[in-house]
């Protein structure tokens, strides 16, 4: 019978490439994507600050009273 303690190499990560195979090299497709997809999210948050802004814009130049939701209640 074999102790707990004893390591049966359960959980262990493995490398089947040895590491000269295995190597992350500078401008490859890989980075070329990375690259773009962080582009495309910065331009997605700067169109969302964007419209926020102009909301935030719109919400602070209406008169007050003049609330279009307050008067179909009324």
């Amino acid at each position: 019978m074999t102790s707990s303690n004893e390591n049966d190499g359960q959980g262990m990560i493995v490398n089947p490439k040895p590491t000269g195979d295995n190597q992350d090299w500078d401008g490859d497709d890989a980075d070329r994507a990375d690259r773009l997809r962080f582009e495309e999210e910065q331009a997605m948050i700067r169109e969302q600050s964007e419209a926020h802004a102009a909301a935030r814009e719109a919400h602070a130049g209406a008169k007050p009273g003049t609330h279009p939701e307050k008067e179909a209640e009324s």
